[in-house]
């Protein structure tokens, strides 16, 4: 909290889109390092990996704190996990966030041959291995989905904290149990004031921990005249739309997306607060909405900007948002 009280956020770049060759990642990276951005995030991609393309970018000469959100946990074991981000926080000098999640239903039979039987519990027993690994504690963990012996040697590095991708209650709860980060997506900030954060302190006061941070990644636009907004968030988000849990987790928040009908469900998202557009004093005054409900940390993500008009234009909007909330 700041000495008037408000609450302090941290906001960050959310890469608008997937490196498919390393050198696409150092735009952002030297925004991130020139700008008041706090930290570089990349999510999960089929084109090429998070860990190699930040590592470009610390060689390059743009050593910044990055995160990963949120990988999938059937892409690597969680050994292997612990490993790629203690390295990357060795690479880039700087903490790292290491997100995980279970993935959708059709990645994971697609990955394992069949769907977890219960994801909370696969991700309960994956972030606990990959805490324990980082930590250089003798992991030994007989569990449902992943059974390992071993015993990980530490490195001196900068600190990684373990985080979990979190959409509903049940998986907060988890997330406030084992988890140091939660990180959020499409998520309205009424939702997580109201929903997220009670789950989050309810798993946290349960294992007797600390409440973890709370990340949200926002999708957001400058609402410029003729700019079609519905367009932007089906660009950027019609992936997403069109999967059941991001659809459902839609509806707890009061906005109706029909996965059938993509302009009728952007229209929704941007009416009810789950993608945030406006002049950039209106975006400023949405994401101090994120703040007061309780999020630590706020990634800019302008993945429809990028996709309808390039790069170009997503970096000077980021710029220009960044300027706006953080003062650079």
């Amino acid at each position: 909290m700041t000495k008037e009280g408000a609450p302090v956020t941290a906001y960050s770049i959310m890469m608008p889109f997937a490196p498919t060759r390393a050198e696409q990642i150092l735009p952002y990276a030297a925004l991130t390092q020139w700008s008041g951005a706090h930290r570089l995030w990349q999510g999960q991609s089929d084109v090429g990996d998070p860990h190699q393309s930040f590592t470009f970018a610390a060689a390059s000469g743009f050593r910044v704190p990055v995160g990963t959100s949120v990988l999938i946990m059937p892409h690597r074991h969680p050994a292997t996990a612990a490993a790629l981000a203690r390295t990357l926080a060795v690479t880039m000098g700087h903490p790292v966030v290491a997100g995980y999640g279970p993935g959708a239903e059709i990645s994971q039979r697609a990955l394992l041959g069949a769907p977890y039987r219960s994801p909370l519990t696969a991700t309960r027993e994956y972030l606990t291995i990959v805490r324990r690994a980082l930590d250089g504690d003798v992991v030994e963990h007989r569990g449902d989905y992943f059974s390992c012996h071993f015993a990980p040697k530490t490195v001196p590095g900068p600190p990684v904290e373990v985080g979990a991708g979190v959409l509903r209650p049940a998986m907060a709860r988890i997330a406030g149990e084992c988890a140091d980060v939660a990180i959020t997506w499409l998520t309205p900030a009424a939702y997580l004031r109201d929903v997220i954060v009670p789950a989050l302190r309810e798993g946290a006061e349960a294992a007797g921990r600390p409440v973890p941070r709370l990340v949200a990644l926002v999708p957001v636009a400058v609402a410029e005249d003729g700019r079609d907004l519905p367009g932007l968030v089906v660009a950027g988000h019609s992936v997403h739309l069109r999967l059941p849990h991001y659809a459902e987790m839609l509806r707890r928040c009061g906005i109706d997306v029909d996965t059938a009908d993509l302009p009728a469900a952007a229209t929704a998202m941007i009416k009810g607060g789950a993608f945030v557009a406006g002049s950039l004093s209106g975006i400023g005054e949405q994401l101090r909405g994120y703040a007061e409900a309780g999020v630590d940390e706020i990634g800019l993500n302008l993945s429809g900007v990028y996709v309808s008009q390039g790069g170009t234009t997503a970096l000077r909007e980021l710029h220009a948002i960044l300027e706006e909330v953080a003062g650079s």
